[in-house]
């Protein structure tokens, strides 16, 4: 199922960005695990719309409602299922897209896999809305990884390629003024994860990450360690060279490997990197088509969008990573 992910950490993510819920049931959480529900809270909060200046006015308070596999705030061994209702929704404005599709967004794809039987309605199932319920499957496992001592956390590297505060602040105003978008680079590190996690081939450190990653709407590219830079490095510059730590384990020098070698973590801290695409809904007039009156036509997005998607992404990268390490942790261990 395309909607599901994980092997012993598995979780599968349901609705639509305007449905009256959205929600994810989990397998695999411990029994007699309790949630910390005001921490999870709290990093919802920060991937929740209409808390910034740049970011959509759609305001939506995010907070799950946990429908089944709890007792008493325990887990009971039972899935695990929560719920997000949706309370602010203007699917209005998305009429004219049952006909002219975005530019940039899944609006003609989804047309041509489901036909008029897709929901456009804020984007449907392909709206980024659906990071809310990722984040709250990664979100657990953030709190469970820490037990583990284990921490993950991300940051915004650049922004429509700047990387200073201050420019950044200054395009994202210019871009707004413009109903233009931009995009941008997120980094995220994982530290704590012991040698020798992971498996060669399909089953590597990488593909699980990006695999989780890229589930997340605007993602374009992943790059691990040193990453495409690596293409231009000589053997000598890229390798990392061992050395035993004064603790005992062996560590490397440097860190262009990104923490995984052949697919297995080297017990070095993970470093990946994701780039997103700018949103595709744009007041800027563009060139589309009619697909009623098979024509070409001029197409002006209205609603409620976000002029640059990264600001609200760094919890979603880290959910996303979250998960896919727990899932690999369990995988190790039966």
């Amino acid at each position: 199922m395309s909607n599901s992910f994980g092997d012993r950490y598995r979780f599968t993510i349901f609705g639509q960005s305007h449905a009256p819920a959205i929600g994810v049931t989990i397998e695999g959480l411990p029994a007699g695990f309790a949630p910390d529900m005001e921490a999870l809270q709290a990093f919802l909060a920060r991937r929740a719309p209409g808390n910034g200046k740049y970011t959509t006015t759609r305001k939506e308070a995010d907070v799950p409602e946990f429908i089944a596999g709890l007792v008493d705030g325990h887990t009971c061994g039972a899935p695990v299922t929560a719920i997000i209702r949706n309370t602010n929704t203007r699917s209005q404005d998305y009429d004219a897209l049952r006909r002219i599709p975005r530019p940039g967004h899944a609006d003609f794809a989804a047309f041509a896999k489901y036909g008029a039987a897709r929901d456009v309605a804020g984007g449907g199932q392909f709206s980024g809305r659906l990071t809310a319920p990722l984040c709250i499957a990664g979100g657990l496992a953030l709190q469970l990884l820490a037990w583990e001592g284990i921490s993950v956390s991300a940051r915004i590297l650049s922004i429509g390629g700047e990387s200073s505060p201050a420019a950044i602040e200054a395009l994202l105003a210019q871009v707004k003024e413009a109903g233009d978008s931009v995009g941008g680079v997120i980094e995220c590190t994982i530290e704590g994860v012991p040698a020798g996690v992971g498996e060669p081939m399909f089953g590597g450190v990488e593909n699980r990450i990006a695999q989780a990653v890229f589930a997340i709407p605007a993602v374009k590219g992943v790059e691990f360690g040193a990453g495409f830079a690596a293409g231009a490095m000589r053997g000598s510059e890229n390798n990392d060279p061992f050395y035993f730590d004064e603790t005992g384990p062996v560590r490397t020098r440097t860190n262009h490997h990104g923490g995984i070698l052949g697919g297995i973590t080297s017990g070095m801290p993970i470093v990946f990197r994701a780039a997103f695409k700018p949103t595709p809904s744009i007041a800027l007039e563009q060139d589309s088509v009619d697909l009623a009156a098979h024509e070409n036509v001029k197409l002006s997005v209205t609603g409620r969008h976000d002029p640059c998607i990264v600001l609200r992404a760094v919890p979603c990268v880290e959910a996303a990573a979250a998960a896919a390490i727990y899932d690999l942790l369990l995988e190790g261990r039966y």
